[in-house]
């Protein structure tokens, strides 16, 4: 261990470094305690010992200065006293400390001290690694219970969350809010030709294109559910949705998905249905949504392949 000796005397010091250095330990030392706090901050020692009675600054104001520096590493902290008096030790613990020692101390006292506390430090660092895997492991959980299970993008549900969320927001803000709803065309006749697994291979596809032609971080590509997708264009108006529909189209384009049984194309296309507007402060989501599948549906109507823009009531 690292171990800090903060003390004023050069005797106790000299002392307590020919014990430690006998147990094997490395040994910095303070002769006050504002070197001592300083010393702390910048080597991070792995056990402090610090004198109560010191120039400058005393041992109960350092030891909570070494507390309140918030670090998530536990260094313990020994104080060294030849005071016996119990207000002493109840005010050694209340400034941060976890030990009192009374001077002189010896090698079998020190030394079984120090063990205990190198054991409890182990304890503490296996219970921090442990709330840190946990807390990663609820992050992981967090992030998989918003994504789509087959695409790895937004699922319906967070969909649905975002899109009440960037409402609101754009009513707030006066600020236009667009939404996307697209389908696969003819995706039923895709899968009875190729198989499931080569048409959840095609959905993948879809939608990584979907979440490229996105402009902005906060675009949000989902999957609305089956060969349905969705895309919100938070602060993006018409013209800017129209391109986003136009890119999803050639990206689409691009891949070449072979779709034997379509009568529209020989590869994979999509229909879109494209809405922008700026919604009030009583604006349902669900009317954002309704105006973009039913622009949809105007482009199935259509002959597919193309995406429409809400222009009814």
């Amino acid at each position: 261990m690292k171990i800090l000796i903060v003390d004023d005397s050069p005797t106790s010091r000299a002392a307590l470094r020919s014990l430690l250095e006998r147990m094997k330990h490395s040994v910095v030392e303070a002769d006050d305690g504002k070197k001592g706090l300083e010393m702390y901050q910048r080597d991070r020692p792995d056990l402090v010992l610090i004198d109560v009675v010191m120039p400058v600054m005393d041992g109960y104001e350092a030891a909570r200065r070494m507390r309140a520096t918030g670090t998530d590493e536990w260094v313990p902290i020994i104080f060294l006293s030849s005071k016996e008096d119990d207000q002493d030790l109840e005010r050694a613990i209340e400034s941060g400390g976890d030990d009192y020692l009374v001077k002189p101390v010896s090698f079998v006292v020190l030394n079984a001290k120090i063990r205990a506390l190198q054991r409890l430090d182990t304890m503490h660092g296996k219970q921090l690694e442990m709330s840190r895997a946990l807390a990663a492991a609820n992050r992981e959980l967090e992030k998989l219970s918003h994504q789509d299970g087959l695409t790895g993008i937004a699922n319906r549900r967070y969909f649905d969350g975002y899109l009440s969320t960037e409402v609101r927001r754009a009513a707030r803000e006066h600020q236009p809010l667009s939404l996307i709803l697209a389908d696969v065309d003819q995706f039923k006749a895709f899968n009875d030709c190729y198989g499931h697994q080569v048409g959840d291979d095609c959905l993948r596809r879809v939608a990584a294109a979907l979440t490229s032609a996105g402009r902005r971080p906060a675009d949000l590509a989902a999957r609305y559910g089956g060969e349905e997708f969705a895309m919100v264009l938070p602060g993006t108006d018409l013209d800017g949705a129209v391109d986003v529909a136009q890119s999803v189209s050639r990206v689409i384009g691009s891949l070449a998905i072979p779709h034997a049984r379509s009568t529209v194309s020989k590869s994979v296309t999509l229909s879109q249905g494209v809405v922008s507007l700026t919604p009030e402060k009583e604006s349902p989501p669900e009317e954002l949504i309704r105006r973009a599948d039913q622009a949809l549906y105007q482009a199935k109507q259509q002959g597919r392949n193309r995406f429409v823009v809400f222009a009814g009531k």
